[in-house]
């Protein structure tokens, strides 16, 4: 052990202790440990890497890396029992009470007992050592059995804590196979040990409960005890008997609500969400990539390491960089490609550093995280505004984006001052009918428009139209954007009659020039679907929203948020036609990401409604406050909720009468009769759908 001595230096930052947990334990747990291994100690910077053997009861990790190298000095070397029985009895040699056992004394008692000699080195081509669990001789099973884990926390609180702490100095990664079920053992190397936890689990009882439980009891420990308040980065990973091939139909994973079974998915999504705090959060990428086969580890040596080869290396990209196990992959490359540009000096790494924090913010925006989105592109302009001026494309672009993402998060000044800036940019070195000078122009039509300047609004909206139809034509993409942004803008405006006629030409022309199921197709066919239903033709909407729903979830899956949305206005159309039971049918799938949304027991019928309710007090309250700003957002955001005709009237009548009071305190005419149209075009199509099926009865 004298070449541990000389070759394990302290590293210039700490490294990282990661457990690896499975309730049943076994070969899977150990081949994906030593898979892990081999690929980090195979890193580039050649840092050592340790694995220890905590599964004292079934110690079989020493199997999975072949016999030493030569030149090792013990056939039969000590390990984990061990050092574990050499510091209790130093414990008890220095007998310290439980009130003295600190960081000071810890770090006493692990200078005291020295960690290399129980460690040796396992890889004559790589930086890689092993602890074994103990010393495998006639007395390792009575050592074992008798060492008290719970008098080695009592006598010093702070030791593993500290003996991890110590580890980390010296390997950039400390790999640690944890024992199975629940003990004390368990306890100690899941709890007290690690900064990241990886946690396996299968299909049968007991397995994924016992990864709750585990991670439940770590975080509880450290959210409740002060010198433990450090971070745990948890990754669960599915394990089946051939993979995600052994759960093809996904009821495993997404679960069966006709059956009553919950998907892991969903329960492991709220786990996370409830320890991390986070409020919305998806593990799909993750699930999609990260998935064990069993079938193909069961061997004890090699074999197993080298099945599992491929989930390692999927499991790396999240791994060693620290990402979240919710981050989607393209999110974790592109953080991976920004450090690396980060890492670079020079022109070409500034530019490369700009282009992939504007890909990232796209790919936050997608994913609802908009204030993240907005400081990337913040970050990304003010490199461009640096290393390639104002007046490059790619600057003007993410102004431009920026601007976009202003309007969407109502940040409206702020967008109007972009979208100003850019139109006379583009006047003035564009000319005024190049596409970015027409885009910015609509933009800022936009933004009047929703700061209440609707002359004007309406007025660029038109020039812009008239503009792209002269120059490209009816069906070009710039014609059909200038298009849609004046039918947002009647919208908003309560013009619903022409904002139909514009939205169905612009549906119309996206579907003969990019496809019935381009993004921007049916972004707009369920502005339509929705518009549609405002306006009482639920049939026509229903039928437009389910189109729009079923090509969402072919491509961007069940769980993607324009999924989500795309079933949220479909649920709202069926629950105004009194179809409760589609309502449940087609909310059934998501429901348990909905309800850790919405933190409430509601059912899915009453839910809509129960909202409306709370906001009715709300808007009451403001009211008798007299704070008139807060009131109208609030009306506002309430226009749409009190048509459908799910709300019972006395609710209905209650909330139009205060959304009505607050329009005419401000003196909004327009808005309150505007209001009460709205109410009637939702009734009067609700009475010819009845006397339609009245009459299809009586046929």
């Amino acid at each position: 052990m004298e070449q541990n001595r000389s070759t394990l230096q302290a590293l210039d930052s700490p490294g990282q202790g990661t457990t690896l947990y499975a309730y049943e334990g076994g070969p899977v747990r150990n081949g994906l440990l030593a898979a892990m291994a081999l690929q980090l100690a195979g890193d580039t910077d050649a840092a050592p890497v340790l694995v220890i053997d905590w599964d004292l009861a079934s110690p079989s990790l020493n199997g999975y890396f072949g016999p030493p190298p030569d030149g090792a000095d013990d056939d039969c070397p000590p390990g984990l029992v061990d050092y574990a029985g050499a510091l209790l009895g130093e414990l008890r040699r220095r007998r310290i009470a439980r009130d003295d056992g600190g960081d000071g004394v810890a770090d006493a008692l692990l200078d005291a007992v020295d960690w290399r000699p129980y460690v040796q080195r396992v890889d004559g081509r790589r930086p890689l050592y092993l602890m074994r669990a103990g010393r495998f001789d006639d007395d390792y099973v009575e050592r074992a059995g008798r060492l008290d884990w719970v008098a080695l926390f009592d006598a010093c609180p702070a030791l593993l804590r500290r003996f991890a702490a110590r580890l980390a100095g010296h390997f950039r990664h400390v790999l640690v196979a944890s024992g199975a079920g629940r003990s004390s053992s368990v306890s100690a190397c899941t709890v007290l040990v690690p900064d990241r936890l990886v946690g396996l689990f299968t299909p049968a009882p007991g397995s994924i409960e016992g990864l709750e439980g585990v991670v439940r009891r770590a975080i509880d420990y450290r959210c409740t005890h002060e010198d433990e308040q450090r971070p745990l980065l948890v990754y669960p990973i599915a394990c089946a008997a051939d993979g995600a091939r052994s759960d093809t139909g996904q009821r495993w994973r997404r679960g069966d609500p006709a059956q009553g079974l919950a998907g892991y998915q969903p329960r492991l999504e709220a786990l996370l969400r409830s320890s991390y705090g986070v409020g919305w959060l998806r593990l799909e990428s993750w699930f999609d990539e990260v998935q064990l086969p069993v079938s193909e580890a069961v061997a004890i040596a090699g074999p197993g390491r080298a099945a599992l080869a491929h989930p390692a290396s999927c499991l790396m990209t999240w791994f060693a960089q620290g990402s979240f196990p919710w981050q989607p992959l393209a999110e974790v490359r592109l953080r991976s490609a920004l450090a690396r540009a980060r890492a670079q000096e020079g022109w070409a790494a500034a530019v490369l550093q700009a282009s992939c924090l504007a890909r990232l913010a796209e790919l936050c925006q997608q994913e609802g995280r908009g204030n993240e989105a907005r400081e990337l592109l913040r970050e990304s302009l003010l490199l461009r505004c640096a290393e390639l001026g104002e007046d490059h494309p790619d600057t003007r672009a993410a102004h431009a984006a920026l601007a976009a993402l202003d309007l969407a998060g109502g940040r409206l000044d702020d967008a109007r001052q972009r979208y100003e800036l850019l139109a006379q940019r583009g006047m003035s070195t564009l000319g005024g009918e190049h596409p970015e000078t027409l885009a910015a122009r609509s933009g800022l039509a936009s933004v009047l428009g929703r700061k209440g300047e609707r002359e004007r609004a309406l007025a660029l909206h038109e020039q812009v139209v008239a503009t792209c139809e002269r120059l490209w034509g009816d069906a070009h993409p710039a014609t059909l954007d200038s298009l849609e942004g004046l039918a947002a803008t009647l919208d908003s405006q309560h013009e619903k009659d022409r904002t139909r006629v514009l939205f169905e030409r612009v549906l119309g022309g996206r579907r003969q020039l990019q496809g019935a199921e381009h993004e921007d197709t049916l972004r707009c066919g369920q502005r339509l679907g929705q518009l549609l239903g405002e306006m009482g033709e639920l049939g026509n909407a229903r039928r437009l929203l389910e189109a729009v729903l079923r090509v969402r979830e072919r491509y961007d899956g069940a769980y993607a948020l324009p999924t989500l949305s795309a079933r949220d206005a479909l649920a709202q159309i069926l629950a105004a036609q009194g179809d409760m039971a589609a309502v449940r049918s087609l909310r059934s799938a998501p429901a348990p990401v909905r309800e850790a949304e919405a933190g409430a027991g509601h059912t899915d019928e009453h839910h809509a409604i129960d909202s409306l309710q709370q906001q009715c007090a709300q808007l009451k309250a403001l009211i008798d406050q007299d704070s008139r700003l807060e009131a109208r957002a609030l009306a506002d955001s309430m226009r749409r909720s009190v048509q459908w005709l799910s709300v019972a009237l006395p609710l209905r009548q209650r909330v139009a009468a205060m959304i009505e009071q607050v329009y005419l305190r401000e003196g909004d005419k327009d808005a309150a009769l505007a209001l009460n149209k709205d109410l009637v075009s939702s009734l009067e199509g609700a009475l010819v759908r009845a006397r339609r099926e009245e009459l299809s009865v009586l046929r």
